[in-house]
């Protein structure tokens, strides 16, 4: 009988476990914040003594830090308490969007410890000459966590438009089509870092993904309830305000990336195919009713305002301006119309609304949340149900990008510790 089935692996050496083990004690403390060796020997099902010698070899491999005792109020000696380091590797985020680029720095708890941000507009500028300016940017960053003692394991950007590969092979509203962006923006930051001493750049790997992407991450790992009660939802579709609308879908704690890596472009499905020309080329698009510029050409402010334009039109809307508040409710109906196929079609959890939507909830909300409630089958979407919110300020794409990065270091770290030490 003929066997279809794909080899097996071949069996892990001593090596190959004890390096899955580091991972796995690293990843518990991570999760836990505070701990002791007991206390990972409990949840890892390892025994303590195996736990004790990983910790040894990740303390002094600079990924845990330990102070103080623990008293459990059970008999025995104290634990001492173990915390990821707050020092030594750290990852590196990357936002480019069109009228603003954020670097974000963030050490192995997920804690952000370096922030800049410029408005610029990129807009038409060849794309070598926005990268060029992030690296810049990314450098000055890099120079503030050097001085936190903060080593960064890599870069991850974060590009609003289709990336896969390194390339983003569509970025309507930066006007880029097949730009090799990782390549282009590791050469650029690799000619402004220190040199080694041997006279050779020292190369920073570098990833990327698209925005809506990495800001959903960032929900999903920085987020909580709005409450305080702990965790937000693990399987919930967000929504990414800005020049255009970003999405992306996370089930069961994963983020969804569809079988090209290109699923969440909500701002592109079709709410009129006779409507108004979108950047992508087709009609209609969602974008065009509830983007960015949309908002604002519909409240009177001039549509290519950028951030100082949705903070204008926030407070118009505060003021009770009816144009300001008529030009976000439109967009609001327009937005829970689409929302409401997307909600029968994935049955989220919950609708999350981040980026220039957030400030904007006080009137977004309303209409889409009686579309939700109208239109969505399940009858689990009353406007009273809390499954419509506003995203977290925890969290943003430059913080998701810089904890993807992280979160590699956790699941190898030996592989960093030798990659240091080389």
């Amino acid at each position: 009988m003929s066997n279809h089935l794909a080899p097996l692996e071949p069996k892990a050496d001593k090596a190959a476990v004890r390096r899955h083990n580091l991972s796995l004690v690293l990843r518990a403390v991570h999760d836990e914040g505070e701990t002791t060796r007991a206390a990972v020997a409990g949840r890892s099902g390892l025994t303590r003594a195996a736990v004790s010698s990983l910790v040894e070899q990740l303390l002094a491999s600079g990924f845990l830090s330990e102070s103080g005792k623990s008293f459990s109020g059970q008999a025995g000696r104290p634990g001492t308490v173990l915390k990821v380091a707050r020092t030594g590797f750290a990852g590196v985020g990357v936002e480019i969007n069109v009228d603003y680029v954020t670097v974000c720095v963030v050490d192995l708890s997920g804690t952000d410890r370096v922030r800049l941000t410029e408005h610029l507009d990129n807009r038409g500028a060849p794309p070598g000459d926005v990268l060029d300016r992030a690296a810049r940017i990314t450098a000055r960053a890099l120079e503030s966590a050097a001085a936190r003692e903060l080593r960064p394991a890599g870069a991850h950007l974060a590009l609003p438009g289709l990336v896969s590969g390194g390339t983003v092979r569509q970025a309507p509203n930066l006007g880029w089509n097949r730009v090799a962006a990782e390549g282009i923006f590791a050469q650029a930051l690799s000619g402004l870092r220190p040199r080694s001493p041997g006279g050779a750049p020292r190369p920073l790997p570098v990833g990327s993904g698209n925005e809506a992407d990495a800001a959903a991450l960032a929900e999903l790992w920085f987020g909580g309830r709005s409450d305080g009660s702990g965790r937000g939802p693990r399987s919930f579709l967000y929504l990414s305000g800005e020049i255009g609308i970003g999405g992306a879908l996370v089930v069961d704690g994963e983020l969804l990336r569809g079988a090209h890596g290109f699923a969440g472009e909500i701002g592109h499905m079709v709410v009129d195919e006779d409507g108004p020309l979108c950047r992508c080329g087709s009609h209609g698009c969602l974008e065009q009713y509830a983007g960015q510029a949309a908002l604002l050409r519909a409240a009177g402010l001039a549509e290519d305002a950028g951030l100082p334009g949705v903070t204008e039109l926030e407070r118009r809307a505060r003021d009770g301006d009816r144009a300001a508040v008529a030009a976000i409710t439109g967009a609001g109906r327009t937005l829970g119309l689409v929302l409401s196929g997307a909600v029968n079609l994935f049955d989220p959890e919950a609708v999350v609304l981040g980026g220039t939507f957030r400030p904007l909830m006080p009137w977004l909300a309303p209409p889409i949340a009686e579309r939700l409630e109208r239109r969505v089958v399940s009858g689990l979407w009353a406007e009273d149900s809390g499954r419509l919110r506003a995203s977290s300020s925890a969290g943003d794409a430059a913080r998701g990008s810089a904890a993807l990065v992280v979160r590699d270091v956790l699941a190898d770290p030996l592989a960093y510790a030798d990659r240091a030490e080389s």
